[in-house]
């Protein structure tokens, strides 16, 4: 990557595929954004460069680097690949450069609790790391697994359908109430409708939303 790419990027502002921080001083919420960009459509995180799109750059670039390098290889399961790039901006100052090509080997966690493996998986939504649903991680592995989806269109299914033809979205609470069913029931009948593409799941904070696929 060479300075006029990067710059362009800056150009862009912060979004579902890029991220901005002006030093690598919390390295623990850095890897959050690496793990969302790795689990959605990839991305670029921008060490050295302000809020406000300023190109600052970083003095002790080979510091910087050194803490993100061993955050991830200690916090990231299963390991992430990217790619690193230093670009000069001025007096022995760079902006640091980390290119996450979105993963086939989906969810990916931060890891919390070393000793017994245990983390939590991110996504990105819009320009925000959040964490990632029970449901989206099993979109998440089931697309990974690549696999010939069949279900059974029965009642509920009709229901969800044709709630969907009233409405833009369904959340998992809204077709527990609608089908009257449970939220194990609700839940798994989403999902599979997702990878069997009849449905898309989209991230949300509070509750992710389902729609029809077109």
């Amino acid at each position: 990557m060479d300075f006029a790419t990067m710059k362009a990027l800056v150009k862009q502002g912060e979004g579902i595929n890029i991220e901005f921080k002006l030093k690598a001083a919390h390295p623990d919420k850095i890897v959050r954004e690496i793990v969302a960009f790795a689990n959605s459509e990839g991305g670029n995180l921008l060490v050295g460069i302000s809020d406000d799109q300023q190109i600052k750059g970083v003095k002790f670039v080979d510091e910087e680097e050194y803490i993100l390098t061993r955050t991830i290889e200690k916090y990231c399961n299963p390991p992430i690949h990217y790619q690193t790039y230093r670009i000069p901006v001025g007096e022995e100052r760079h902006v640091l450069v980390l290119t996450i090509p979105p993963s086939s080997e989906k969810p990916h966690y931060v890891l919390h609790d070393l000793d017994n493996n245990i983390g939590k998986a991110y996504v990105r939504l819009a320009d925000k790391s959040i964490q990632a649903s029970k449901e989206m991680r099993e979109v998440l592995k089931g697309e990974r697994k690549q696999r010939n989806i069949r279900f059974q269109y029965g009642d509920k299914e009709k229901i969800l359908m044709q709630y969907l033809g009233a409405n833009q979205s369904i959340t998992v609470s809204q077709f527990m109430s609608a089908a009257n069913i449970s939220r194990t029931i609700a839940s798994r009948t989403l999902v599979l409708l997702v990878l069997a593409h009849v449905l898309k799941i989209s991230p949300h904070e509070t509750e992710d939303f389902f729609t029809v696929r077109e």
